[in-house]
């Protein structure tokens, strides 16, 4: 229990929990944002009413997890200015800029618009109205990019240098547009994007197997598997670009990913080891199944052996991440729920050709269903797994090569930070579980049908003109009474 007395450690352990809790809420509205413009613009295109109650029903969930986010969200960032005023005095001049964007140009945006796109149905034009949700959706975006771009420059610093312990910016845009940026927006975009369609999906699975409005959501659970086609092989891709980014800018987090303590030497691919038992203190695996020269064909280093796959032995233990077992298991626990999610998305595909996904059949393949049931909540996992390795295979390294994690923390009383920690876990639990509340009772509940939908004349109560007879009422309104 040495570690409650440590306020670097606590510090972490702080930041860890607001981090990986806050970012369950912005990958469904980031994603859904996008969904919610798609159904809408079906809606404008084809005047199909499914499509305009679509876009009411599962606006509940964003509006849901917009909340909770900014609830979340805004404690998370005083944090650097609390628990780490050394690291952002250090690199105020480019990271507090960044950060400050995506409030201003991104947050903003989103919250701006969200008043209208919930609210402004039969008070705005439906093209100011769908404009809206495309700017809530934009702004949704925004965010990621922002933020992929402070922590992009965090893992491969460049555009300046650090001076009497300050970085100072000497190119904005070469900073901004750092080795991992384009990469790591991309695999966080597609991350969100798939997380939504398999939550939609598995919601709309479950109301189908439910026998609740099986035609209304099998339209949904279509409209999303027509998605997947493309962004669960995208992402697959652009994670493996990521990773050879890693091995070429991050050797030292390439290493714990895959538990590798020897170097494998320049002329020789490395061996791939799909499971192991690591053991940080005897610097080994105690157990392990391999596959020899794995490695070396995912990072397509049997088209060029001249350079090594280094091994965490090549550095000293503080220059080098530890929990290695943590970086090594969420690492393939995120690569597997994206195959899984790739292997799901085809076997649907293969059974709506087949014509069995029709409303009056799409029942009866209850074991895909569940299949998607089940897949629902794995994004969420796999996205916070992507972050763990991220950034704890980033250690010991706030900044990475130039500032350490122990010298950016805030000199505090190690009570002071246990007490917000314990104060943050309680407040999240209760978040958590009001989530969860309403999150059901949304699902409960279901869409409402009873919607009077934007631009149809509403039926005309009828009048009797003579025994019998009726025609339509068409004097003004205020005179029907």
């Amino acid at each position: 229990m040495d570690f409650l007395s440590d306020t670097v450690t606590l510090s972490r352990m702080q930041f860890a929990l607001t981090a990986i809790f806050h970012m369950l809420f912005p990958v469904l509205t980031t994603g859904m944002g996008i969904y919610l413009v798609m159904v809408e613009g079906f809606w404008l295109k084809t005047k199909n009413s499914d499509y305009y109650y679509h876009a009411r029903f599962w606006s509940k969930f964003y509006v849901l997890n917009f909340g909770i986010g900014v609830a979340t969200g805004i404690p998370m960032e005083f944090q650097f200015g609390a628990n780490w005023a050394p690291f952002s005095e250090a690199v105020g001049n480019f990271f507090g800029s960044v950060i400050g964007f995506e409030a201003s140009w991104a947050f903003m945006l989103e919250a701006a618009f969200l008043g209208i796109m919930l609210f402004g149905w039969e008070r705005v034009n439906p093209a100011i109205h769908f404009l809206s949700t495309i700017l809530v959706a934009v702004g949704a975006n925004l965010s990621t990019v922002w933020i992929l771009t402070a922590n992009s420059w965090m893992q491969t610093p460049s555009g300046g240098e650090l001076v009497d312990g300050k970085f100072i910016v000497h190119d904005y845009f070469q900073a901004m547009f750092n080795p991992f940026m384009v990469n790591s927006i991309l695999h966080m975009f597609f991350a969100t994007l798939e997380t939504s369609l398999f939550v939609i999906g598995g919601i709309s699975a479950w109301y189908i197997l439910k026998r609740r409005h099986e035609a209304f959501f099998t339209k949904s659970f279509k409209i999303v598997l027509a998605a997947a086609i493309a962004v669960a092989p995208l992402q697959i891709y652009v994670g493996h670009l990521s990773a050879e980014q890693v091995y070429h800018y991050q050797p030292t987090k390439l290493a714990a990913m895959e538990a590798q303590w020897e170097t494998t030497p320049a002329g020789q691919p490395a061996d791939w080891s799909l499971l192991a038992i690591p053991n940080e203190k005897a610097e080994k695996n105690d157990w392990q199944i391999t596959i020899p020269n794995g490695l070396g064909y995912i990072l397509e280093l049997k088209k060029n052996l001249s350079e090594p796959v280094y091994g965490l032995k090549e550095w000293q233990p503080e220059d080098r991440p530890h929990l290695v077992g943590l970086i090594y298991y969420t690492f393939r626990i995120m690569v597997a729920i994206g195959f899984f999610f790739a292997g799901l998305m085809l076997l649907s595909v293969i059974l709506w050709l087949l014509g069995r996904l029709s409303p009056d059949r799409i029942f009866h393949q209850r074991w895909l269903l569940v299949g998607w049931v089940l897949a629902a909540p794995l994004g969420y996992i796999a996205v916070d797994s992507g972050w763990i390795v991220r950034c704890v295979g980033r250690q010991p390294w706030t900044l990475y090569g130039q500032i350490r994690t122990i010298d950016s923390a805030s000199n505090l009383p190690a009570s002071h930070v246990l007490t917000s920690l314990i104060g943050f876990a309680t407040v999240y639990t209760i978040l958590f579980v009001a989530f969860l509340y309403f999150g059901s009772r949304i699902i409960r509940k279901g869409p409402n049908f009873d919607l009077p939908v934007p631009g149809t004349e509403p039926a005309q109560p009828a009048v009797e003109t003579s025994p019998g007879q009726f025609v339509p009422d068409e004097r003004p309104v205020e005179t029907q009474q």
